[in-house]
């Protein structure tokens, strides 16, 4: 069964030139090891060096990867245009800068392996412990606005099977579009199993979460919330 499916692994890139190529040779070569066909959707957003170049380059290399372009630059927005575009069995999103080969293909074998429920990760540990009373924070204002039995909203891989339609139409542009899939996954019934990651790693760069970031996704959620309400 697993040689007939496709699986569409989106990943969004934001000034990522100095590691992306790195990355994703990595990926191919764990992705080979998977007997699947897949597609990686590089989603290039807001971008102030030459990502874009390094991920054309990449699909002169390999037929399975695809980019778009977007001058505009949002996490949600980058996972959205990556939706629009894929054609998978399975659909698959993840923040490379953080995501493993090994972790990738391992949610990917969940996937395959219970293919009518969501497959997400669910990160143990955080760099510090601002990291981790910050998260803790936020988990439980969404789990208690939006009655999630899940943790780590905002954990990835993130995989679904194309019926779950409803997680196709997710609207979010910004960091809440994962706060947004979980709580569409409690409301529409979808079953979801989480994999615990205990991992701090990061392949390159530095996280764009402070306070500020922090404090809006925190105001996010409720407003999410409401919204929901009305």
């Amino acid at each position: 069964m697993a040689e007939s499916l496709l699986v569409s692994i989106i990943l969004p890139v934001c000034n990522q030139a100095d590691h992306i190529e790195a990355i994703i040779n990595e990926y191919v070569k764990a992705l080979e090891k998977v007997q699947t066909a897949y597609e990686i959707i590089l989603v290039t957003n807001g971008c102030r060096d030459n990502s874009a170049d390094v991920c054309r380059g990449l699909t002169h290399k390999n037929s399975s990867i695809r980019v778009i372009e977007s001058e505009r630059g949002g996490w949600g927005l980058a996972v959205r245009l990556g939706l629009k575009e894929a054609k998978g069995d399975l659909i698959c999103y993840t923040n490379s800068a953080r995501t493993s080969p090994e972790h990738l293909v391992l949610h990917i074998l969940y996937a395959i392996a219970f293919p009518s429920v969501v497959v997400k990760a669910n990160r143990k540990i955080r760099d510090n412990w601002r990291r981790r009373l910050g998260s803790l924070i936020y988990n439980l204002e969404c789990r208690a606005f939006f009655d999630l039995p899940t943790w780590d909203i905002n954990g990835t891989p993130k995989i679904f099977p194309r019926q779950f339609e409803k997680l196709l139409l997710l609207s979010r542009d910004d960091d809440l579009i994962d706060a947004e899939f979980n709580w569409i996954c409690r409301r529409e019934g979808y079953p979801v199993i989480e994999v615990p990651v205990l991992s701090t790693k990061r392949h390159g760069g530095k996280s764009t979460t402070n306070y500020g970031s922090a404090f809006r996704m925190y105001f996010g959620a409720y407003e999410l919330w409401r919204e929901g309400k009305n």
